[in-house]
């Protein structure tokens, strides 16, 4: 495969080489595609978890959330931290 390259892509590249960070234009490309792809498989994680709540509030799965729900997570959530603090060794 052959690839062109815009001539500020291309300085950016001889910019990493000469600094050091890369020694062959190759090595900064196949880090850029790496980069890419690692991009594309998180959001496709985000797209499949959006997909899976979208259809979990089509079941009617989800929850409504009002100021005193919110509060009341809020206050069982600090409740468990508190007992878990309590239960656990303290460091000295």
């Amino acid at each position: 495969m052959e690839v062109h390259l815009a001539p500020d892509q291309k300085a950016f590249i001889r910019q990493a080489i000469e600094s050091g960070r890369f020694t062959r234009a190759e090595d900064a490309v196949e880090e850029a595609l790496a980069l890419w792809e690692e991009r594309e498989r998180k959001r496709a994680e985000i797209l499949a978890a959006v997909d899976a709540a979208e259809a979990s509030l089509a079941r009617g799965e989800g929850h409504v959330l009002t100021q005193e729900s919110v509060q009341e997570l809020a206050g069982k959530v600090k409740q468990r931290g508190r007992a878990r603090l309590a239960t656990e060794p303290q460091a000295h």
